[in-house]
């Protein structure tokens, strides 16, 4: 499968602990390409379609001109953006949607607040909450106007205000930020809500003593909610960001970024045409 892939912070197949530790490794486990060959047996998708996708961390990553994954991980491309932004979408999407939609059992009309609003993760938070019809408020720095840009109600600057000073009563928190906040985020939930977390697993005791729920989230590919992600981009709800796309030859620069440079949205290896 030729293809672009992003470079997410997954960095190979131990990423979640469940895979062997071997150099040398192919990174980059979110991609956009077209299907070169099916295995035998397999109907779709089909040898030209265009799909995107999430590997499994216990294999190796798209950053090759070709890649060989299971077709349960593969759904069609979204119609209206080019391989370079379905490239972006993948990890952070998914991580989105699986937080909002199988943890949080998101329903409209409730309250979100996304901690970390203009990260990787949190710019799909935000318009994922907001297209599903919550009330959307974030934490962020320097982007204030761009996360209100995105669906956010409210954007409070963490640097300056107290978010509990500004939210209560909420439903779901989204915490992609850890440490202190996520501590601090147990008394702006209201009795029922649910943090739901990526960085850090939270204090089960903590959510008892508040009458709420805390959920360690680990992304996993699923066909089913790329599909959903998909319809969301081609109905103009949901917006790839990218920083920059680059050639195959510059990835380790993009890995670099990743830690040492100020960025808005994703960093994109472009493969092959």
């Amino acid at each position: 499968m030729a293809n672009r892939v992003s470079p997410g912070r997954k960095p190979g197949p131990t990423a979640d602990g469940t895979g062997p530790e071997r150099t040398p490794i192919i990174p980059s486990h979110e991609f956009s390409g077209v299907v070169a060959a099916a295995g035998a047996g397999v109907k779709s998708p089909a040898e030209g379609e265009a799909v995107y996708g999430l590997i499994p961390f216990t294999r190796d990553g798209a950053a090759a001109e070709y890649v060989a994954l299971p077709a349960a991980v593969l759904a069609a491309k979204p119609a209206t953006v080019d391989h370079d932004h379905a490239a972006a979408l993948p990890l952070a999407a998914l991580s989105a949607w699986q937080a909002l939609v199988d943890h949080a059992d998101l329903q409209a009309g409730q309250h979100v607040l996304v901690q970390g609003g203009a990260g990787g993760v949190g710019i799909f938070v935000v318009q994922f909450a907001a297209g599903l019809g919550a009330r959307v408020s974030a934490t962020a720095a320097a982007d204030l106007e761009f996360v209100n840009g995105l669906g956010a109600e409210q954007v409070i600057d963490y640097a300056h205000d107290r978010f509990e000073d500004h939210v209560r009563d909420v439903d779901v928190v989204v915490d992609l930020v850890g440490g202190a906040t996520q501590s601090r985020s147990w008394s702006v939930l209201k009795p029922g809500g649910v943090l739901v977390t990526l960085v850090t697993p939270p204090d089960q005791q903590e959510a008892a003593r508040h009458g709420v729920r805390g959920v360690y989230l680990i992304v996993e590919p699923n066909q089913n909610a790329l599909r959903s992600i998909a319809e969301f981009v081609d109905n103009g709800r949901l917006r790839p960001v990218l920083d920059r796309v680059l050639p195959l030859t510059e990835t380790r620069s993009g890995y670099e970024a990743l830690e040492t440079a100020k960025r808005r949205g994703k960093i994109v290896i472009h493969v092959a045409d």
